[in-house]
């Protein structure tokens, strides 16, 4: 080794030292925010239960900034950001194949966008085929929590017939049932959730009106409308069009607010 080799005198030594000691440091500390940080629960690790409601918060969150339906300039029923503000653009980060076409697109975070001008579309559709039934012929169903009760307010404005939480096996096809009825149309909210209302209109030969997300299955339903069915807020705006439509199309005067089918936390 040569001279220049041999060592450092003691001042460089002590920089050195002290360098070293600062980099112990930062070590520490950076592995004490890494343990802070494990030791906290993530979204993984969240009971089934509060995952169910953070997907139902994500639901309603209201986006304003989101590229929703390929015509910018269609007329819809209400403004487009009206929709924006209630999540009914929000799908889950699912997609099923028969819902692909009411799709828009995928945001960067997996969930997928329904195409509100499809979804503005078919509840004018949807208004036009129940404006040809009698009212109490007419049937809505809805298990889901918070499609209760602006199923219940929609079947209040149309003169419709509503059945809400667990629906009743029987109560479309055994004439020895109680509640058993015999409506001409249903409607429903999920279905998923609303599977044996759908079963049994099937059964009886009845068409059924299903909201459905990105993953639903269509292959028993007769006329969807493409819609965040999960989400509070998205529920009382489609239900309350829905009402409207169907009453200027029997040519009555649409008198309901979007209040009216707001749901009370």
């Amino acid at each position: 080794m040569s001279d220049n080799e041999e060592g450092l005198d003691a001042s460089e030594l002590d920089d050195e030292l002290e360098e070293l000691e600062d980099e112990l440091d930062e070590e520490i500390e950076d592995t004490e925010t890494d343990e802070a940080e494990e030791a906290s629960p993530t979204d993984d690790e969240q009971p089934a239960e509060a995952a169910d409601e953070a997907a139902e918060a994500e639901a309603d969150e209201p986006v304003l900034d989101e590229d929703v339906m390929p015509d910018e300039e269609a007329d819809l029923l209400i403004p487009v950001e009206d929709y924006l503000a209630a999540g009914v653009h929000i799908g889950t980060q699912q997609k099923t194949k028969s819902m692909e076409r009411f799709i828009h697109r995928v945001r960067t975070d997996g969930l997928y966008v329904l195409d509100i001008s499809q979804t503005d579309s078919r509840i004018r559709t949807a208004a036009s085929f129940l404006a040809n039934y009698q009212p109490e012929q007419i049937l809505v169903a809805s298990s889901r929590q918070y499609g209760r009760f602006p199923a219940e307010k929609f079947a209040d404005a149309v003169g419709a017939r509503a059945r809400t939480g667990r629906f009743i096996p029987g109560t479309l096809t055994n004439p020895d049932y109680e509640g058993y009825i015999e409506p001409d149309v249903v409607v429903v909210t999920d279905p998923i959730g609303d599977s044996q209302a759908v079963k049994e209109a099937i059964t009886v030969g009845i068409p059924v009106i299903a909201m459905c997300d990105s993953n639903n299955t269509t292959s028993n339903v007769d006329l969807v409308v493409p819609t965040n069915n999960k989400g509070r807020k998205a529920l009382s705006v489609v239900y309350w069009l829905l009402a409207n439509e169907t009453l200027d199309r029997r040519g009555a005067e649409p008198a309901y607010a979007l209040e009216d089918f707001e749901t009370e936390l």
